[in-house]
């Protein structure tokens, strides 16, 4: 069984130098892969190497990866982004001047993203490229984590998927057995109600050929072997390689198609608690199929 889920968590910590950081990726359902990805100022580029990961490894799912970092108190310089600065000052001058604002304080101002810079990390660039390197080893462990428990869902919803296509395969099978009485069926119902209209008039002969008629309409037998081919097709899903998700949704899909088929030709009451049972079986599949990668 090689499915995944799409549901897990994976953390990587590290420190180089002055700096440590953490690295935790979580992921939810989805129908397609969304990556997101959340860093420290000065480290963007570490995007690029988050995505490329998660698309490596992953089909599906909604991805949220975080970078937290810190440097040790005293390590390192830092300097003042003057244009920044400027541009801040800039942007809120025509607010301060017709009244709508306070003139910015300094703590303020120096709290303003871009304001305050790392001086070695953007002045050394064999520093950063290093620090990066290192940051880029947490994210692809973090992302192996999240693999490895995305797997160990994969198993466990493998199991209870095996055992409701099981169920599927009983109650397809129990509902062949009943659908070879459905012509009986239709015959001595026809004929009850035929004789109570027409009386006398109602022949032998004519109650078989109108019988006959309704018991074509009333045939299951193709939407049985369509189910029995689904449940085939979902063992051969459940034991395949990658991710088969979206095939397993529609084959769900399938499914509900032909048990609701079969209700709408049963004849019996018993053929009909069948193909309910059989819904009921089919929806509790479906449930579990969104979980899967």
């Amino acid at each position: 069984m090689s499915l995944s889920g799409m549901t897990g968590f994976g953390r990587a910590e590290a420190a180089a130098g002055a700096w440590s950081w953490a690295v935790e990726a979580r992921s939810v359902n989805g129908r397609n892969l969304d990556v997101r990805f959340r860093g420290p100022p000065g480290f963007e580029g570490l995007e690029r190497v988050a995505r490329e990961a998660a698309q490596a490894r992953f089909q599906r799912g909604q991805l949220t990866i975080g970078l937290q970092a810190k440097r040790s108190e005293g390590a390192g310089s830092v300097r003042l982004n003057l244009d920044q600065l400027e541009r801040y000052l800039a942007a809120g001058a025509p607010y301060v001047a017709s009244g709508q604002a306070t003139a910015p304080s300094l703590d303020g101002l120096l709290a303003l993203r871009g304001v305050i810079e790392a001086a070695d990390a953007i002045e050394d660039p064999q520093a950063q490229a290093a620090l990066e390197a290192a940051m880029a080893t947490s994210i692809v462990t973090a992302l192996d984590g999240l693999a490895v428990a995305r797997g160990e869902e994969g198993r466990a919803l493998g199991s209870v998927l095996d055992g409701l296509v099981l169920r599927i395969g009983e109650l397809t099978r129990k509902a062949s057995a009943l659908a070879g009485g459905q012509p009986v069926i239709i015959k001595a119902r026809f004929e009850k109600r035929l004789s109570e209209l027409a009386g006398e008039a109602a022949t032998e002969e004519r109650i078989l050929q109108e019988a006959a008629a309704m018991a074509i309409k009333a045939d299951v037998q193709e939407e049985l072997d369509r189910l029995r081919g689904h449940v085939e097709a979902a063992r051969s899903l459940l034991a395949a390689e990658g991710g088969v998700g979206r095939k397993l949704d529609f084959l769900t899909q399938e499914f509900m198609r032909e048990a609701n088929t079969l209700c709408s030709k049963s004849a019996s009451g018993a053929l009909t608690s069948v193909g309910l049972d059989l819904k009921a079986v089919i929806e509790q599949f479906r449930e579990q199929v969104q979980n899967v990668e």
